[in-house]
This record gives C-alpha cells, structure tokens and sequence, in this order.
C-alpha cells in the first residue's frame, strides 16, 4: 500500500500514528542496548536521521510512552520478546542544541541555558513529590536561562539524581546536535568560552554523574577530545569510517528502490546519480534520506539536501582557505578526486591553517566519499592516505550554487565582466574588474591584510566563479603545463563549431623592483604567455589563432589593471 510522504518530520510517534513513509531502522534499539557502551557519539552528516533516531529511542524507552506498545509492534524491534518489556520503562532526557546558532558567547549561552530550563519544565511535577527537600526545590529554582555556568554544568546530572530516586532506575540521556554551539563559535568567533562551558556540562553530565545508565549523543563532527571530552574515557565514537551502525542512518540502495516501486517512481538510474555516493564504514551505496524522502514527494530530482542549510562554515573555509586549498577544491569541482591525510578528530581551531583538518571536516559532513584508502610508510609509521572526490551529482551542483553566491555582493558588475571577457571588451573589464575586485578582496581574504597575499587569495575565488558561470561553455583548467610553461587560466570552448572565443589570464602581482607601473606588470605577463607559448594547446586542438584572446591581470594592492 503506498504511504504518504511527510517532509521533515522528525518525530517518530508521528510517522507511525499517521501511517506515513518509513523506512524500519528499529534494529538499532537492540544493537545499541546490547553493546553496553555507557555513553556513544554518532556522527553523521545533517539531515541524515540522527534526529528521528534519537526520538526513536525516546518513544521505546522513556516512561512518557509507557504502554504504547502501539508504536513498535509493527517493527523489527518487536519481534523480540525481551525487548515487549522493557518498553516505556526508563526515564530518559531528551535534549538538542539544534537550535543554538548564535553568533555571540552571550547568546549562545542564553540559548544552551534555555534549553535545559525547559527541559527542567517538564519535571516540574517532582516538586510535589514527598521525596524533594527544600534544598531540592531551591537548586530546581536555580535552573534559569540566565544560569550561572557552574548550576548550568551540573544541571542534568542533579535531575538525573531526581529521576532515579523516584524511579529507582538511573537515566538516560539523549542528546541531538551536540556540536552544533562548537560549529557556531567557530564560526564567530567565539570558540574558546564555548567549550569551557560545554566541556564542564559534559563532565559532569557524561562522567562524574552516578544516576547515568546510558547516553546516546549524536552531531555532524567528531570534536576533538582535548577540546571537549578530556576527561571522558568512557566514549565510544562512531565515526563515518565506522562500521558499527552503518545501515541505520541513511538509506541503503534497496530500501530506496523499494520506496520508489511503492511509490510507483522507476528513474532509478537518475536517481542514483544525484542522492548515491555516501559509505558508512566499508557499506557502500548509501542514499541521503532527506533528498529520498523529498524526491518520493515530489517525483522530481533536483537539489535539496543543500537547501537545509547555509553551509556557512564550509564556505568560509573553502573561500578563505590556502591556495592549494582552492586548487584542490577547483578540481573536485571539475569531477576528478585529491589525496589527502584524513583525522576524524576535528580540532576546529585549526581548520583555517590545515586542509587536512578542512578535508576531514567535509569528509564528516557528507561533502566527500572515499574512493580509495592507501596504506604508506614514511619511515617513521604508516599513514592512511584517502582519495576523496565530491559524493554525488547534487553534492557537486550545491557547491557550484555556493561559489555563485559569494559574488552576489557584486553579481552585475561580475556578470557584465565575463560578457566582457569573452567580447574582447578591454575598456568595460578594467571598470567591471576593478569594482568586483574592490567589493570581494576582503571577502577572500583570511585576515592577513599583506597587499602580497590579498590577490593570490582572490584570484583563486575569482576562477572558482569562472569554473561555475561558464562551466556550461568552456573547459577551465588552471595552474597547468602549456607550451614551455604554467599559465593561470585558459578557458577553452567545450564545443568548437560555435566558434566561441578561447582565453588565456595570466595573473601577475607587481613587482616595484622589476616594473615601475602596473602597464609594466601586463606587458611581463604577456611576454610570459608568449615566450612559454601558452596557445599550444589551444592551437594543437584546431582552434585559429584570432579565436584566442591573451590577456595580462597585473595587480597592485587592491588595484587591477587589465591589458
């Protein structure tokens, strides 16, 4: 019987009461149970079910849902005897940080504290109980959104405390987005204060808390234990390498081709190439849910796992990342794969002067697959070292979108400078360059104000942009051998019988020892062109001469002269 399909629904109670789309992952009840580990982090990429997982749980073992054996008997988990009972007989937290994106410590903090507050709304009724003292009921009162740290970092270990005295069985704790306030600090800046606090919250909570009987936490990013869990050793973390749980979080390629024959959907081919692509330890084929359930709705592929979210901490750090940072990202963006050292520990502090940290992130969010792992021994250890390419066809288009917004502060004057471009127009791209240049250098820029790194920085952003707006028409390739030579850019036509222009940029930063004006700069850019013979690959290919349009990008400080 075909369901219907309900978008971003992420409780579970609901799915089931209303009879609507859902793919069985009850299975995890049983394995997480059964593994004993007393407190488990899961990372998986957003939107990839973390979220209805955890409510899952919820709805299985917390005393709010004592008797509604009607929520599982349907499942797989109910095919186990042992497991009828235990259900609806724990008392369990439920707590998300999904909600904390601030862009100040203030802020943040407010938020986090709110959430506990509500939470401690939700046991108001303890207070009436004959077990709760006066000393109770003033630390319950003491649980405010304007909360000192220190009452915050204990909070959920002393209402564990409460629960287990009236229940006689200690808590568990569920907790969703876990690293989201670490992502957000980052972000603004705020990284330090942040995870003071959230590393005496855990502490405590995860740690030292004696009413704790399991924790389940799950986030996008595996936090670095020194910056959040030095003092837990009782964690067992999940990574995306891991194959522990592999099937639970995303859709595995039978139960997506299954949902759509119930759904009378047969572009299977298609839709494998836009949601595949995702692998969970050594299980491959893995498909975004949120994209799955949105196509099943809508019966149409397109780009929809992007649109939940910004990606605001990729984007920064793929626009103000290093040079061969950009590069590497130029040719994921062109469909060919990087080699890089992986760790899953994401030091956040040090993402913006390590691409290795900055690969690992996107590895983590679900940007990146891993195509090839490659053992090698450097003479002082083995290294594993991972051949990554973009996941899968949305993945890639979302990227390109991504680029084209970081030019938006300036989109008509970029525009009109690649009609320019490819017009030959010298006049109109010295007026357009200049105003673009003006209004993203300190877009591209990672706070060193040097006037030397500022145009490296930017003209890396600036191919980006090119590879994404004329990606339909011309092949990009930068940085590339030619003739006798590298030169910086060459744009060449994708199909030669519409005779379109081809050009060749090279890109020069002036040089006061060697050229006394910016002209100077351009004439050594364009002697460079020809005396490494730049056009040999354009010409070996057919394309005349007059076609081709050689141009020198001279550089000075913000200043751009183009001849």
């Amino acid at each position: 019987m075909k369901r219907t399909v309900g978008i971003g629904i992420q409780d579970y109670t609901k799915l089931i009461e209303r009879n609507l789309f859902y793919i069985d992952k009850t299975y995890f009840i049983r394995d997480w149970w059964e593994s004993n580990d007393e407190v488990t982090l899961i990372t998986r990429p957003r939107r990839f079910g973390k979220t209805l997982t955890l409510r899952m749980a919820e709805a299985f073992f917390s005393t709010k849902f004592e008797n509604r054996a009607d929520l599982f008997q349907n499942q797989q988990i109910w095919q186990y005897e042992q497991y009828r009972k235990v259900q609806g007989t724990w008392p369990v937290l439920f707590l998300s940080f999904a909600g904390v994106k601030d862009n100040c410590y203030k802020d943040a903090r407010y938020r986090i504290n709110l959430s506990i507050y509500n939470l401690y709304q939700n046991y108001r009724w303890l207070l009436e109980t004959d077990q709760f003292s006066e000393e109770d009921r003033r630390l319950f009162a003491s649980v405010t959104p304007n909360m000192d740290e220190s009452v915050a970092a204990s909070s959920l270990s002393v209402l564990c405390g409460w629960l287990k005295n009236y229940y006689g069985k200690s808590c568990i704790i569920l907790m969703d987005e876990y690293d989201t306030p670490m992502h957000e600090a980052f972000v603004f800046g705020y990284w330090d204060k942040i995870t003071s606090l959230m590393r005496n919250l855990f502490n405590n909570t995860f740690k030292t808390n004696p009413a704790l009987e399991r924790a389940l936490l799950t986030g996008i990013t595996r936090v670095s234990r020194e910056s959040l869990f030095s003092d837990l050793n009782n964690l067992e973390i999940v990574t995306t390498t891991s194959d522990k749980y592999s099937s639970v979080f995303g859709f595995t390629e039978a139960e997506v081709f299954a949902a759509m024959e119930e759904q009378g959907l047969t572009d299977f081919d298609s839709v494998k190439s836009w949601y595949d692509g995702f692998t969970f330890g050594t299980l491959q084929d893995i498909y975004n849910p949120w994209s799955i359930t949105n196509y099943l709705d809508k019966r149409v592929v397109g780009i929809y796992w992007a649109n939940t979210s910004s990606n605001q901490l990729a984007g920064k750090l793929i626009r103000e990342g290093s040079t061969d940072l950009k590069k590497d990202f130029e040719t994921l963006l062109q469909g060919g794969s990087i080699r890089t050292v992986i760790d899953e520990e994401i030091v956040y502090d040090q993402l913006t002067g390590s691409p290795y940290a900055v690969w690992s992130l996107l590895l983590a969010a679900g940007y990146l697959k891993v195509v090839q792992l490659k053992q090698i021994n450097d003479g002082i250890g083995d290294e594993t070292v991972y051949t990554l390419r973009l996941t899968n066809r949305e993945v890639r288009l979302s990227f390109r979108h991504m680029v084209s917004r970081w030019f938006d502060a300036a989109a008509d004057s970029y525009n009109q400078f690649i009609r320019a471009l490819l017009c030959n127009d010298l006049d109109a791209m010295n007026q357009y360059m200049n105003r673009v240049a003006l209004q993203t250098f300190s877009y591209f820029d990672t706070g060193n104000q040097s006037s030397e790194a500022e145009p490296e920085r930017f003209y890396h952003g600036f191919v980006l942009g090119l590879l994404v707006d004329l990606a339909d028409r011309y092949v990009l390739k930068s940085n590339r051998e030619s003739g006798f030579g590298r030169y910086d850019i060459l744009l060449k036509p994708r199909d030669p019988a519409q005779m379109l222009p081809a050009c060749i940029i090279e890109f020069k930063v002036h040089n006061p020892r060697k050229e006394q004006t910016l002209q100077d700069t351009v004439a050594a850019a364009h002697t460079q062109i020809r005396d490494m013979r730049y056009a040999e690959e354009l010409l070996d290919e057919g394309i005349s001469r007059t076609q081709i349009h050689c141009y020198g990008f001279a550089f000075k400080g913000k200043q751009v002269l183009i001849g």
